[in-house]
């Protein structure tokens, strides 16, 4: 059987294949699917939907600091827990040490996958765009991070 991620990826498929307005928002191939019946909500998908609005929902809750800093109060951190791997989320103010350390390591390695993947998609677009000058990336964030600290 195929993954939700494959079944939606197909449906999205199937949504040009039928001529529907490309590019289209998601809002449009959700409607689409659902008026086609490609899409139905059943509990597991209602359960796995609730929890990424809520995840969605954690990621967005900040706070001011005592320095005035914007600081992101809820953090994910995935563990083994039971035989069982799954992401516990903590609050900055309150959560262990562990949990913390554990939570900024796996957001830096999720931000060194989005820049490989950025890295890639670059440099697969120049490829194919081989007679235009290559656009360039740069992935040393020391004079961004500088810049903002500075305004």
């Amino acid at each position: 059987m195929a993954t939700y991620s494959k079944q939606i990826q197909k449906i999205v498929t199937e949504f040009r294949l039928a001529g529907n307005k490309w590019p289209a928002t998601t809002k449009e191939i959700a409607a689409w699917a659902i008026q086609t019946g490609r899409w139905q909500l059943e509990d597991d998908i209602a359960i796995r939907k609730c929890a990424e609005d809520i995840s969605r929902a954690m990621r967005e809750e900040y706070t001011t600091d005592a320095k005035g800093r914007r600081v992101r109060l809820k953090h994910s951190a995935t563990m083994m827990l039971n035989g069982k791997q799954c992401v516990l989320w903590d609050d900055l103010r309150t959560a262990p040490r562990s949990h913390m350390q554990l939570a900024f390591q796996q957001r830096r390695h999720q931000i060194l996958g989005d820049c490989r993947q950025l890295k890639t998609d670059v440099e697969s677009y120049n490829d194919r765009h081989s007679a235009e000058k290559p656009l360039q990336m740069i992935f040393d964030f020391s004079l961004d991070l500088e810049e903002e600290d500075a305004a």
